[in-house]
């Protein structure tokens, strides 16, 4: 919900640096893969009971996954190259809140609520991205990107805070899991709907 206005204000900033890390000879599948080991540090220090550690590397990877995209516009996209991002993005949301659950087993089953609603949601996303290939349909609503990008109620944004809420309030997961879990549902029923209307 919130992405296309936060790109309208990071976009300018982030291709100046991408263009700077086109010109010492970055590739974009390197700032891809850079972005998801360090949210996978992230990650390992959430299982170690330091979330709060964890805010650095984990706002850091989504850092790199912004710069990613804007390397790509300076060097030129690829298919293989936003195949290879969104990979990543789905590795790096799913460790989260396994990392949670890993450091305290009474996360265990908010986290698999949490992660079987990203599963939905993913799949509502990516199913719709595949037929609107199918189709020749694209939308800029939200930038260019490499696929069809269906906006919803959850995108990366609301991901990102509420990882950081998380981080911030360890002990709220479970609530705070159940509650976001539902929203994504909300979120992939809504991207049905939606669906539906653009291809039946």
């Amino acid at each position: 919900m919130l992405d296309r206005h936060i790109r309208r204000l990071i976009d300018p900033t982030l291709d100046r640096a991408g263009r700077g890390l086109a010109a010492w000879g970055a590739t974009a599948d390197a700032v891809t893969l850079t972005g998801l080991g360090v949210g996978l540090v992230a990650a390992v220090l959430i299982v170690l009971g330091w979330p709060g550690w964890a805010l650095l590397p984990l706002l850091l990877s989504r850092l790199f996954d912004g710069l990613d995209g804007a390397v790509a516009r300076a060097r030129g996209r690829t298919d293989f190259g936003g195949y290879l991002d969104i990979w990543c993005d789905f590795v790096f949301y799913g460790a989260i809140p396994f990392a949670f659950a890993l450091a305290d087993p009474a996360n265990a089953l908010p986290a698999a609520f949490l992660i079987l609603s990203f599963y939905i949601n993913g799949s509502s996303f990516l199913g719709l991205a595949v037929q609107a290939e199918k189709r020749g349909l694209s939308t800029e609503a939200q930038g260019r990107k490499s696929l069809y990008y269906s906006a919803g109620l959850l995108e990366g944004t609301e991901t990102i805070a509420f990882f950081v809420v998380l981080c911030l309030l360890p002990a709220q997961f479970a609530p705070l899991a159940w509650a976001f879990g539902a929203l994504c549902l909300l979120t992939a029923g809504a991207r049905v709907a939606h669906a539906r209307n653009l291809l039946a």
